[in-house]
């Protein structure tokens, strides 16, 4: 992996900029997409001319443009930003695009032999995916907390009502700016959220409490970044309705952890006992299935995911609960 001054002409359109090579192939939209809540999340826009993303750096806001072409060995992402930000964004660029993620502990022969021939075989067709690394705590903790207990399009719908009422427009590229891109609300923009806002947005006294109590430790959980993915998650379960679901969910995208699972989520268990077994199991039948594979347990999700597998399709549904109109 290596990186490169991006070429003139893109680098005089930006704020900052530069060119990475991962070494190898590279899909930019499937890294990337485990960030996204939704088709619908307003800080990103997939489109022709790139995959833009709006976010906050320590230095203000930034938009980012990363664009991908190349093949094989020749892959390379030219990633162009602007706004005060712009420097942080470009300097994080390489984690980002999972410039630190390994893959060669879980592709070695001995270890790779021991895998489901479902996991081996998604893995062969997906060697350009890499498990991306935002750094950015608290952007990814809020709307994880939202999805606490309720369903995901129930979380979504809230988080973009959120989003467009506290949410800031992305700094502007100009005339290649998307249409109503947005930069997610600062710690003290949520904190300022007033309850019947949280209400309008179907986000329960219980959730709403849990990122108003988080937010409060903003700074320290940001610092959360610079240590390992088990020891960050640790740290934010001390903070009251921060869980082990969460705290995995976190740490998968800030650290790009590779072996922290979602325990607690309401398919992913059954998911993964009827891919590995045929039968569904629970919790502790999912992680005793998932054990011969510790260091790597959600690189080994995340090929079943990438697998085509569905399980059967019965039992009771999680009822969506709109508390909007009450």
């Amino acid at each position: 992996m290596t990186i490169a001054d991006a070429p003139p002409a893109a680098a005089a359109a930006a704020d900052a900029s530069l060119r990475w090579y991962p070494g190898g192939s590279f899909d930019l939209h499937q890294t990337l997409g485990i960030l996204m809540r939704g088709n619908g999340d307003p800080s990103f826009a997939a489109r022709q001319d790139g995959l833009w993303m709006a976010f906050n750096t320590p230095d203000g806001p930034a938009t980012l443009r990363l664009t991908s072409a190349g093949i094989g060995s020749e892959t390379f992402v030219d990633a162009q930003a602007w706004g005060p930000g712009a420097g942080s964004a470009i300097a994080s660029v390489p984690a980002l695009l999972g410039g630190r993620d390994d893959w060669s502990g879980f592709d070695e022969p001995h270890f790779h032999a021991t895998l489901p021939r479902m996991v081996r075989e998604a893995r062969r067709r997906n060697l350009a995916v890499r498990l991306p690394s935002t750094g950015r705590v608290v952007d990814s903790l809020v709307p994880t907390i939202l999805e606490q207990k309720v369903t995901t399009i129930e979380a979504r719908r809230g988080y973009r009502y959120l989003m467009y009422r506290y949410g800031t427009a992305a700094p502007s590229a100009g005339r290649l700016s998307p249409s109503g891109l947005l930069v997610a609300p600062t710690p003290d923009r949520w904190l300022a959220v007033p309850s019947w806002e949280w209400h309008k947005a179907g986000v329960g006294p219980q959730r709403s409490a849990t990122v108003m109590r988080a937010l409060r430790s903003a700074v320290a959980l940001e610092r959360l970044a610079r240590l390992g993915a088990a020891e960050a998650g640790t740290k934010m379960q001390t903070i009251p309705g921060i869980g082990v679901w969460t705290a995995a969910e976190v740490v998968q995208r800030t650290h790009g952890c590779p072996d922290s699972i979602a325990v607690g989520d309401y398919h992913l268990a059954s998911y993964v006992g009827y891919a590995l077994t045929g039968s569904k199991t629970d919790d502790a039948g999912m992680i005793k299935l998932l054990e011969p594979w510790r260091g790597h347990r959600q690189r080994v999700v995340r090929m079943l995911g990438l697998s085509g597998f569905r399980k059967p399709m019965f039992g009771p549904r999680m009822t969506i609960q709109d508390h909007r109109g009450h």
